[in-house]
């Protein structure tokens, strides 16, 4: 299932506060910040998705997102089996670097 485009790195220049997970926990710093937070703007499923064009969207969304080296550090603590965190993608609680379409690879190169 094909996404928006991600925003625009001029849609992205608003200044934005620097914000560790914790100080999120609070009711009323989310309220503050959850528009500039990828995650809770965007439809969840972006950041599991399948296919590995959608993957690197999520990630590209990840991009300016204030928490994203609290949210990167939290995932591997937990080991989290899978999805986009921190704008790095995990399998099997493994960044792995980008994802692989289904099914077999081809036998040959092919033409870009």
């Amino acid at each position: 299932m094909p996404f928006d485009k991600p925003p625009t790195a001029t849609a992205l220049a608003v200044p934005v506060p620097e914000v560790d997970l914790m100080t999120l926990t609070a009711f009323d710093d989310i309220e503050t910040v959850e528009g500039t937070i990828p995650c809770r703007s965007y439809d969840p499923e972006v950041f599991f998705a399948e296919s590995p064009a959608d993957v690197e969207y999520a990630k590209a969304l990840c991009g300016e997102c204030p928490v994203r080296a609290a949210c990167l550090q939290g995932a591997l603590e937990r080991r989290e089996p899978w999805g986009v965190w921190g704008g790095e993608l995990f399998i099997q609680g493994v960044v792995v670097a980008r994802k692989r379409p289904r099914g077999r690879p081809r036998k040959t190169e092919v033409a870009a």
